[in-house]
């Protein structure tokens, strides 16, 4: 059976008892074994103020590509929002200088909606049913979240800018970012700018989305490859790939769409172990959800089972969360693909000790049969 290539998002997770530097070495050494095992890419996230280590994906992307000979290396994503187009191109044409034609340029809207929410000028997802695909739930649309969860993303973001900075359109940012890779930048005024390292870079540029708006929109528009997170957002996930797939207009880049779609997945030696080691993913994705940011990853062997009210707020999120032996989650994987169409998915796994995660990543890639390599 020929499956879809397989890559890893990590968010560098800080365990309940470990620290931030842990939590970078577990990245790198994740990121060794996974080119090993022969997975596609190697994307980490950008997360600030909570127990996660992946705070600047630039920085980290460069001490990945150092510590690895193949696999390609990137960001699940840039979020625009706390960047300038040339801090971002600059910082990734650091990385392709040294490492070049391995590194992807992964960026996505942030802060922008949750200002629009707070302000109640948003659009709310709309109301639907939960629907089942190929055996996968794709439940109803979460709403953006409480009060407090606006709170938080919008007060990081202003902290994150310089102070009356504002966040430009994002299809007007990606201009610029295309601009600056292709040595053609100009300012408003008229003056021509060269980013040094970063013009002519040999990165790859992907747009990421959880709903069927502008970064899916764009994404297709410009004929660029689309991430739809399903990990993050399952409710919305098709609507997102239909939005791509119905803007899509082929380029230099594609000639087809490209999609990839995430999901959350833990796996083990049995359902019954795995089901064990994600028994504190809830806890974890309520602190995200409930405003509080996420906490350090619980142990299962001290974590409290969550209330009946905070297991409505992250039902979505639990009940698609794919856990089990390797078959099972391989099985629910070869759904995902079947349901969406992927083009290839990427697996986020996450687990309080570190030889758990790396045994998921180990086992689920043995079961898809990806080719295991000497590096």
């Amino acid at each position: 059976m020929t499956r879809v290539p397989l890559s890893v998002l990590d968010l560098s997770p800080i365990s309940e008892g470990s620290t931030a530097a842990q939590a970078l070495r577990n990245t790198i050494d994740l990121a060794r074994q996974t080119e090993e095992w022969g997975y596609e890419r190697y994307w980490v996230a950008e997360h600030h103020f909570v127990a996660a280590a992946s705070s600047n994906p630039a920085v980290l992307v460069g001490l990945i590509a150092a510590a690895t000979n193949r696999i390609r290396v990137g960001s699940a994503a840039v979020q625009v929002g706390h960047h300038t187009a040339a801090s971002i191109v600059e910082s990734f044409g650091i990385v392709d200088a040294l490492y070049p034609g391995r590194v992807d340029l992964g960026i996505g809207r942030s802060g922008q909606r949750a200002a629009e929410a707070l302000a109640g000028t948003d659009k709310p997802e709309p109301e639907r049913d939960e629907k089942v695909v190929e055996g996968i739930l794709f439940p109803k649309p979460f709403q953006f979240g409480t009060r407090l969860l606006l709170q938080r993303l919008v007060a990081s973001a202003s902290v994150l800018q310089q102070p009356g900075a504002k966040a430009p359109d994002f299809e007007d940012l990606l201009d610029d970012i295309v601009a600056f890779l292709h040595g053609r930048f100009t300012t408003p005024s008229g003056v021509p700018l060269t980013a040094t390292p970063g013009a002519g870079a040999e990165v790859e540029l992907w747009l990421f989305g959880s709903s069927g708006g502008q970064s899916a929109q764009v994404a297709g528009a410009r004929g660029l490859p689309f991430v739809a997170n399903y990990h993050v957002s399952p409710g919305t996930t098709l609507d997102a790939v239909e939005a791509y797939r119905a803007a899509f207009v082929p380029s230099s880049i594609l000639d087809e769409p490209y999609v990839v779609v995430s999901a959350d997945a833990v796996v083990a030696e049995s359902d019954s172990d795995a089901e064990y080691l994600a028994s504190s993913f809830g806890q974890w994705v309520y602190s995200i959800r409930s405003g509080h940011g996420a906490i350090p990853y619980p142990d299962p062997k001290t974590n409290v089972p969550l209330t009946p009210e905070q297991a409505e707020l992250v039902h979505d999120r639990v009940a698609t969360q794919f856990v089990g032996s390797a078959a099972t989650v391989a099985d629910k994987l070869d759904a995902l693909q079947r349901a969406t169409g992927a083009a290839e998915l990427v697996v986020t796994s996450v687990a309080h000790d570190h030889q758990d995660r790396l045994r998921s990543y180990e086992l689920l890639g043995k079961e898809w049969g990806l080719p295991r390599l000497r590096v």
